[in-house]
């Protein structure tokens, strides 16, 4: 039997907490048009790329070989544009209780991603778990939106956003092995920089965000704790360990969000949102604990 470390479930906890938060301020900086969603996901990035270059610069981090330079691209590609660009234009449309219910499947997309990339061949209640969720995600969101026809673009966003999060996530988690956990989304930031300004100066083309004080209060926090210190705490936490105790800590994230959703934006807290995310979280840590075992 594993014995927890307080201080892993503490830096995990802290973690996820940080996490918590990303959606309902997401929804607030693009809400009604105060800054466009392609600014917050890209000029964040732009944000944390700049922490994460001053931080590899200070600590004399090595650079990575040719063959790992090739997996951060896959980190970048999920953590850095993919989850932060879906979710942006998705929170246009769908409000933050919703997308957290949705993304709530996330634990068990990054083990499905995990047993793919190494291999493994976990039980069958793992598949099981793991399709349950799907579908209790898809009948979440298409009861939300009165019907099969109401899983709309939004719906596809945050799906599309939860399978590029796995894929980071699950490359991420073995790359972490071999560079470091916070090298590994420092690194990732830092390549994909490049692209995440260009995008950022193309959305400054029609003129600056419009925003006041808590819009760029928002995009502040979604640039220096979502995209890089909620990373430190979580990655440490789980170094600590153990990891398979601590990863379970995501599991409160929905909820957490769903909270937050309810303080920050007045987003009620119905029976279906109550109830679809206590399936969806059942069938994810499900998932996740029977890979473990």
């Amino acid at each position: 039997m594993l014995s927890s470390d307080p201080r892993g479930l503490a830096w995990g906890l802290l973690g996820v907490a940080g996490f918590s938060l990303t959606v309902p301020l997401t929804r607030i900086a693009v809400e009604n048009g105060a800054m466009s969603p392609l600014f917050v996901a890209a000029g964040r990035a732009v944000v944390a790329a700049v922490l994460a270059a001053l931080a590899l610069a200070l600590t004399g981090q090595r650079l990575p070989n040719t063959h790992q330079w090739r997996r951060i691209a896959v980190v970048t590609g999920g953590v850095v544009i993919g989850f932060p660009m879906l979710t942006s234009y998705a929170l246009t449309m769908a409000p933050a209780n919703h997308s957290a219910i949705v993304i709530a499947i996330l634990p068990a997309a990054t083990a499905v991603v995990a047993v793919l990339r190494a291999h493994e061949r976990p039980p069958t209640p793992f598949w099981v778990a793991a399709g349950a969720g799907t579908v209790a995600v898809m009948a979440f969101a298409g009861l939300r939106g009165g019907g099969a026809a109401g899983f709309g673009r939004a719906d596809l966003l945050l799906l599309g956003a939860v399978v590029a999060a796995a894929v980071g996530y699950a490359e991420g988690g073995l790359l972490a092995r071999e560079i470091g956990a916070w090298q590994t989304i420092s690194w990732a930031l830092v390549l994909g920089s490049p692209l995440m300004v260009t995008l950022t100066l193309v959305s400054l083309a029609d003129g600056p965000p419009q925003g006041g004080v808590t819009h760029w209060a928002s995009f502040a926090y979604l640039g220096i704790v979502s995209m890089f210190l909620g990373f430190f705490a979580w990655y440490r936490g789980l170094a600590i360990g153990p990891m398979a105790r601590v990863g379970q800590v995501q599991l409160t994230q929905p909820i957490m969000t769903v909270g937050w959703a309810t303080w920050l934006l007045g987003e009620p807290l119905t029976w279906a949102v109550f109830a679809g995310g206590a399936v969806v979280v059942l069938c994810a840590g499900t998932a996740v604990r029977v890979r473990r075992n």
